[in-house]
């Protein structure tokens, strides 16, 4: 029974991933902390494994249907990889970060994330949809971040955070995304969101396993439902509409920031 709550946990979270990009740290994280009791440190050491390669499969299918816009993944990609590389090499030497920073470090990024899923409520009740679809010559422009430093900028400060807590690579994501690229439909925001996950994820998960902090049968249990449900995810994505997308992300970014808050 509990091997079959895990395999429904994953399919869940990989659901949510796939229809919103939103979900893998800020759902799985406090799911396995909360409701399956375990101890944060291998909570988010195998949660970055599983978002990585619960959004590898889902990036595989975004790919075929060429949605995923890679100028953008790079771009942020130039400055999240290096950031965890540095934030995982202080981690090796200093040990596990202290309990006084990580509570402060979830509470800001919950009160955060409260803030920003009433900003994107308001502009999907009250905001002009984005288009849904885009002309060559439109996507050629709206690719181009406003400033490529800016683009890096997030990107380095993203990857320290996923690193050090597991959470942002989604929701965090999205919202940078959003801001660097504001003409880019909200479909292949989402879409390049979770093709830059896949190496962010991957390069800091296996440097939490290299601590010793992933519990790999765990994480066998999760991928079993994960990568199903963000297939299935991935194919409602494209079909629902603009509106119906926002409204899910502020919903999903207002439990993530509760339960930051919480940790």
């Amino acid at each position: 029974m509990h091997d079959f709550a895990f395999v429904f946990a994953g399919l869940f979270v990989g659901f949510v991933v796939g229809l919103t990009g939103v979900g893998g740290g800020s759902l799985m994280t406090p799911l396995l902390i909360f409701f399956f009791r375990m101890k944060p440190h291998l909570a988010i050491g195998t949660d970055l494994l599983f978002a990585a390669f619960t959004k590898l499969g889902g990036s595989i299918g975004l790919a075929r249907a060429r949605m995923i816009d890679w100028p953008v993944v790079g771009w942020t990609a130039l400055g999240s990889l290096p950031a965890t590389l540095v934030t995982l090499y202080v981690l090796h030497l200093a040990g596990p970060s202290s309990r006084a920073v990580q509570q402060v470090m979830t509470t800001t990024l919950g009160v955060a994330l409260l803030l920003t899923a009433a900003a994107t409520l308001y502009k999907a009740v009250a905001g002009r949809a984005a288009p849904r679809q885009i002309d060559a010559a439109a996507l050629a422009q709206a690719i181009r971040p406003r400033h490529p430093l800016l683009a890096v900028l997030f990107g380095a400060v993203l990857g320290a955070l996923v690193t050090l807590t597991s959470v942002g690579a989604g929701a965090i994501g999205v919202l940078v995304l959003m801001l660097l690229y504001p003409a880019l439909p909200l479909p292949r925001i989402v879409a390049a969101d979770i093709a830059h996950a896949v190496p962010l994820t991957l390069v800091a998960g296996f440097g939490h396993a290299s601590l010793g902090s992933v519990d790999w049968l765990l994480l066998l249990k999760l991928l079993a439902g994960s990568l199903p449900g963000i297939w299935l995810g991935s194919l409602l994505m494209r079909r629902t509409p603009d509106r119906v997308l926002r409204s899910l992300l502020s919903v999903l970014m207002a439990y993530a920031g509760a339960k930051l808050m919480a940790l």
